[in-house]
């Protein structure tokens, strides 16, 4: 079943998304994700200029083939954008495979091993009982863990904090991206974050108890001996996991932290291939791998690299944000459906003028996302729908210190 011809879709309903378009010979259609939050138009070009020309006359059914190809025969590999690209390519080809099997993904990839998967919602607030609230709002979504994020003192922005005033412009779609021509410049103390965050982690646990599992993002922003000392001092509130507590692309940094504390970790969002797992996972340094599918080159790796950490009683965590389409999102769904070592799923609900172009079989019920049993992946796209909403430039935000320093974001 050769593949006929290939498109690409850039479309901004609330945020913006690179779709790929995919048909067979045989009018099969398939959909990949290749968002890349900030710099979409890279990928679109990379795609659009390199990628596609490659694909008119292969075999769709050779997935794996494929993706070597696309990997292996440019040389320059890795990286996002090239990553991002193939990942499309990788989802689209699983979703017309699950189309001519008549299957959803999830049965092509061994079945379920559980009725639904454990979703962690966002909860963030200014002061405490705005924090409270969002808990609470979170709770009755349906979430059954949840991310607590918080404003710092003496700090205007913080990253996660919903409510808070932006440095320029509005988020939108719930993600600090913002529209315009420059990126927004947010204030950064990693002091007065360290005095802070135990002080609402304790408080959060007076307010709901013991059991609700809680979750707390870093975001790259501390040392080794920072992050060591922030997860020990969040040890009596007995943490889901710290996330990103320290760039990863020092390895040998998380074997500080790992000596010096024992709140579970995770890490992996920023990741592009397995090969930055290995030695996170064979040293045991990591407790969840946080990749995601459209940044991480698609359902085949991100299945690879789950059966490794299998190995290791490492379990997943994909990144489940708005800046990863439905699309990439329901592949991701579909590999923690049929993984045994599935740990937690990310949750952010899309815009309902994002839900208006990409039409969604996923269902969240009790507590329990799905994927759906439609075949492939489960997602369609309204093109109609996606060319009313043109491309809009947007950036991340980025950090500096009190002293003017840049910092991670």
């Amino acid at each position: 079943m050769r593949i006929s011809s290939a498109d690409i879709i850039v479309t901004s309903p609330s945020r913006n998304f690179v779709t790929l378009k995919i048909v067979t010979e045989d009018g099969v259609v398939g959909w990949g994700d290749a968002t890349l939050n900030g710099r979409e138009l890279a990928v679109a070009s990379y795609l659009s200029e390199h990628v596609l020309p490659l694909l008119i006359g292969r075999d769709a059914h050779r997935i794996e083939d494929t993706w070597q190809f696309l990997y292996r025969s440019a040389y320059w590999r890795r990286g996002p954008v090239t990553m991002a690209a193939i990942a499309a390519v990788d989802m689209a080809l699983w979703d017309i495979k699950g189309k001519v099997a008549g299957l959803p993904l999830y049965q092509l990839l061994g079945g379920a091993s559980r009725v639904g998967l454990h979703t962690y919602g966002h909860a963030s607030g200014r002061d405490l009982p705005e924090l409270f609230d969002s808990v609470r709002a979170t709770l009755e979504e349906g979430h059954r863990s949840v991310r607590i994020q918080t404003s710092i003192p003496g700090v205007r922005a913080v990253y996660g904090v919903a409510s808070q005033a932006q440095s320029t412009g509005e988020r939108y779609d719930y993600e600090p991206a913002g529209r315009g021509s420059q990126p927004a410049e947010e204030d950064w103390d990693t002091g007065a974050y360290l005095r802070h965050l135990p002080t609402v982690f304790e408080a959060v646990r007076n307010e709901f108890g013991s059991e609700l599992p809680l979750l707390h993002d870093g975001h790259h922003r501390m040392t080794p001996l920072q992050a060591a000392r922030l997860g020990r001092s969040l040890e009596p509130y007995d943490l889901f996991w710290l996330e990103d507590c320290t760039p990863a692309e020092n390895q040998r940094a998380l074997e500080v932290v790992r000596r010096n504390t024992i709140t579970p970790l995770a890490i992996g969002e920023v990741f592009n291939t397995i090969w930055d797992f290995q030695h996170l996972i064979q040293a045991q340094l990591i407790d969840y791998v946080r990749a995601a599918s459209t940044h991480f080159g698609g359902v085949s790796p991100l299945k690879k690299v789950m059966d490794f950490a299998a190995q290791y009683q490492i379990k997943s965590g994909f990144h489940g944000p708005t800046d990863v389409s439905p699309i990439g999102f329901a592949a991701q769904v579909h590999v923690g459906l049929a993984i045994h070592n599935f740990g937690i799923q990310e949750y952010m609900l899309h815009s309902s003028l994002t839900e208006s172009v990409f039409d969604q079989g996923m269902t969240f019920v009790d507590g329990f996302l799905h994927p759906s049993d439609r075949p492939g992946l489960g997602v369609e796209v309204d093109e109609e729908a996606a060319a009313a909403f043109p491309y809009q430039r947007a950036y991340l935000p980025f950090n500096r210190l009190p002293d003017g320093t840049m910092h991670d974001w």
